[in-house]
């Protein structure tokens, strides 16, 4: 392990100094290289979902284990529009002069080498190969276990256009321990390691927070809400709240609890509970909910629950303050919305809700590094330091200053 990261650092170094044009150049014949391979990832896809199915693996992790030609060539693309982002290297932040004379810049730098622990989705690996290699950083990945052939080949693929252009394969690459010992290992590196960032489950996220001695991002859970407020427009209420739960119920920017203002209850609760059995959704209810709706009911432990699969907990509350008060107890800070028309209403829930990412009349799903421009993310982070929400390149950096002098000594 420490042979191994001991040559990522010296990788580090390498792609430091490498300019925009060039990254730029290698990141689309990535993008190409994934495009000419895509029979041999497909090949090594169906490895992994027949483990999956044998393994009796949920229908929502089954669909982001997945890979066909669609998916592979959106991962190409993701990594075109990655390298057609602004350099995120090299730029002067800030930058003045003080009365020493000294001239003083605030300059954006690579962090070094970032180890990213992930679960299921093999699109990660080259999402998040693509977002280090941009911002100049080597990349550690694990992917889990049931996504390994298909990590593995895409892995071997990127590594090949590194080598092709003599570089080291080392700027991306795979654990070459994924066992819980080498996760142990890697953790604990700080003298090769200079970040983390683990998405995936609570389990995960607790055993990494707890005991890595290399600074933590946490990608943590999407316990998401979408409040439906009287003030709402109930036909535009009804779209984001189906959309927010049911376009993909296996991601952790799908809602996992809808809130209902108790003066439109009577109203939307019983055409949501038709809504729902269209798409098979699973309900459960608080005691109030269950006074409309016939459904079974929803314990604390259901509220405080990241379902990533096909079930909703409803709760009935009293206004916005209801809301807001919910979300404070149960709420992840990931993403939450609120719908309605009233601006009043909606800037308190913006300025009230402590999460990542609040949205007002729009679905949770939108919470992802493509759709807010990124090209993709290296997760979304539930931290408040050093970075928050989506994170593209700008926030797999950090700074240094530069300072100029001519001469100056301190009295």
């Amino acid at each position: 392990m420490e042979t191994f990261l001991h040559k990522a650092k010296i990788a580090a170094a390498v792609i430091g100094t490498m300019g925009a044009g060039e990254k730029n150049r290698l990141l689309g014949q990535m993008a190409d290289a994934l495009e000419s391979d895509i029979s041999r990832i497909v090949q090594a896809n169906e490895q992994d979902m027949k483990y999956a199915k044998n393994n009796n693996l949920s229908s929502a992790m089954i669909d982001r284990l997945g890979l066909d030609e669609s998916r592979i060539k959106a991962m190409a693309n993701s990594i075109r529009e990655i390298a057609a982002l602004k350099e995120p290297v090299g730029r002067v932040l800030d930058g003045w002069q003080v009365e020493s004379g000294l001239s003083i810049q605030k300059v954006s730098i690579p962090i070094g080498v970032i180890g990213i622990i992930y679960e299921s989705r093999p699109n990660v690996t080259s999402d998040t190969a693509a977002l280090c290699f941009k911002s100049s950083n080597v990349c550690v990945l694990k992917g889990g276990k049931e996504a390994q052939h298909s990590n593995q080949v895409i892995a071997d693929i990127l590594q090949e256009v590194l080598v092709k252009n003599n570089l080291p394969k080392e700027i991306i690459s795979l654990l070459p321990d994924a066992s819980r010992e080498g996760v142990a290992q890697l953790i604990k590196m700080d003298k090769y390691v200079d970040l983390i960032i683990p998405r995936g489950g609570e389990g995960l996220i607790r055993y990494v927070s707890e005991n890595a001695t290399v600074p933590v991002v946490k990608h943590d859970k999407g316990l998401c809400h979408v409040y439906i407020d009287e003030d709402a427009c109930l036909d535009k209420a009804r779209n984001i709240v189906l959309n927010a739960k049911c376009r993909r119920t296996g991601i952790c920017n799908a809602m996992e609890t809808l809130l209902v203002d108790i003066a439109v209850a009577p109203l939307v609760l019983p055409e949501y509970l038709e809504a729902f059995k269209v798409y098979e959704t699973e309900l459960r209810g608080c005691e109030r909910t269950r006074s409309f709706i016939d459904i079974a009911e929803a314990s604390d432990e259901d509220f405080d629950t990241e379902y990533l699969d096909n079930i909703l907990s409803i709760k009935v509350v009293d206004g916005v303050e209801g809301a807001i008060e919910h979300i404070s107890k149960y709420g992840s800070g990931h993403s939450e919305s609120i719908v309605t028309e009233n601006y009043t209403t909606g800037e308190k829930f913006l300025n009230a809700i402590d999460a990542a990412c609040v949205y007002i009349n729009a679905s949770t799903q939108f919470t992802d590094g493509g759709e807010f421009g990124f090209g993709a993310e290296v997760g979304i982070s539930t931290n408040k330091l050093h970075a928050r929400g989506p994170m593209g390149i700008n926030d797999l950096t950090t700074y240094k200053y530069k300072i100029y002098g001519n001469g100056q000594t301190r009295a």
